[in-house]
């Protein structure tokens, strides 16, 4: 029944998006004036900014082809899936105080234990410029990861975050956490979270965050932005999953719940192991680096990242990390990027009838160091594990509510195969996004 109630709401919410991109206007009433905008989704405030209410949403269709390391025989195997079902709920509660509450249909968020809430979050905004936010929301770490994925610019995030996801990611959990924008140029946050993951006391996973970002040039198409992020997990008396693996730019390996794409899906390892018993290691700790330029229509951008798990036993070696990627991107119509500090935004068109057009290439690499490694296995030989991965693609900004993606992805391992002994494949991606 609450499936269905669901269901109903978000058909319901959609009907209205989308009729509202037809219409436009303000309408007043007696006492504080009530402005409602429908471009672009349904927002309604009062004029003195007082309360507040915005209903939107994006839905990311995708289908995938992928092959060799891709896949566990090293076959050609697919996936048609729902990548993101958004419904989105925000506004302004009263005065300082603020509510984001954004629902996933499509099950990549959470469980059905702990609810697929992407975020449900309340902020207090009355210690401008600082923000204090509490609830369900990832944590601050990574411009990629702070751009919303409405916008970024490839179909997944770099596969260097795989390394470390628990970094980025809310994990069912909840969390308090200070930001602010200030003196124009600068942004820095700081967090706290309460992760969905016991130790032997029946204790949270506890973990901190934060961010620095100094973005001197902060406006579309003239960009200079640098950044740091670090991030720290106790997993002392914790048995935890301790696997450093990647999807390796291609999502539809493993989907819905967790499930490969059909019979033949494939997330190789790298190092590490699942399950880790109790006192194992003791800190996990994430650190990142982030820069950027844009200039009119280009733009490139890059991001370092290491992880080391520290080993709390004798019997356990420590296991290390890290990863980089750069990508480039021009907009062949012309139009910037938008940037706003700390992370960028959408690309608008500016012809109605062709729309934006963009180019990207992407290049991802990863290494793992695992001494606990000592013998081989029939995927995973002794020694530093490396991956990486070609992203080459095109975005289309049919309208600020339409875009549609195609990329291709080449990925190249070394140390580590599929069961068939693969140590590369091939892959494409073809998205087509709605956003209200």
């Amino acid at each position: 029944m609450i499936r269905k109630h669901f269901a109903g709401v978000a058909a319901s919410a959609l009907a209205m998006a989308v009729t509202a991109q037809a219409f436009a206007g303000t309408v007043t009433t007696d006492g504080a004036d009530i402005v409602v905008k429908t471009k672009g989704g349904l927002e309604v405030a009062t004029t003195d900014k007082e309360f507040s209410f915005k209903l939107g949403g994006r839905l990311q269709a995708d289908y995938s082809q992928f092959d060799g390391i891709y896949t566990d025989n090293g076959k050609s195997a697919d996936a048609a899936y729902i990548r993101r079902g958004f419904l989105e709920l925000s506004g302004v509660l009263y005065t300082d105080w603020a509510y984001t509450i954004n629902y996933d249909f499509a099950h990549n968020s959470g469980d059905s234990d702990n609810g697929y809430f992407d975020e449900a979050s309340l902020a207090y905004n009355g210690f401008k410029p600082v923000s204090i936010k509490v609830g369900r929301f990832d944590p601050d770490f990574g411009l990629e990861k702070a751009t919303s994925s409405k916008w970024v610019t490839a179909p997944e995030r770099n596969a260097a975050y795989d390394l470390i996801d628990w970094a980025n990611g809310h994990q069912n959990g909840l969390g308090i956490q200070a930001s602010s924008t200030f003196a124009d140029s600068f942004y820095a946050s700081a967090g706290v979270f309460s992760k969905d993951t016991d130790d032997t006391d029946g204790d949270s996973v506890k973990q901190v965050n934060g961010r620095f970002v100094f973005a001197p040039m902060h406006e579309a198409g003239n960009v200079l932005h640098f950044g740091l992020n670090v991030a720290s997990r106790d997993v002392s008396d914790t048995a935890f999953d301790a696997r450093y693996r990647s999807r390796l730019g291609m999502r539809g390996v493993e989907t819905l719940g967790g499930n490969d794409a059909g019979p033949n899906g494939n997330r190789p390892v790298l190092g590490g192991a699942n399950n880790s018993p109790a006192g194992s290691y003791d800190t996990d700790t994430a650190f990142g680096l982030e820069a950027a330029f844009a200039m009119g229509p280009a733009s490139i951008q890059g991001e370092y990242i290491s992880r080391k798990t520290k080993a709390d036993s004798d019997a356990f070696e420590d296991i290390k990390g890290h990863g980089f990627y750069v990508q480039g991107a021009y907009t062949i119509t012309g139009e910037s990027r938008g940037y706003k500090v700390g992370k960028f935004d959408a690309i608008k068109p500016q012809n109605k009838s062709i729309g934006a057009w963009e180019v990207f290439y992407r290049f991802d690499s990863m290494t793992v160091e695992d001494d606990n490694i000592t013998t081989a296995s029939a995927t995973r030989e002794v020694g530093d594990a490396e991956a990486k991965v070609h992203n080459l693609g095109v975005n289309w900004y049919a309208n600020e509510a339409v875009k549609i993606t195609g990329a291709y992805v080449k990925a190249k391992t070394d140390k580590v195969t599929n069961a068939n002994g693969d140590d590369d494949g091939d892959g494409f991606v073809v998205r087509a996004q709605y956003v209200f």
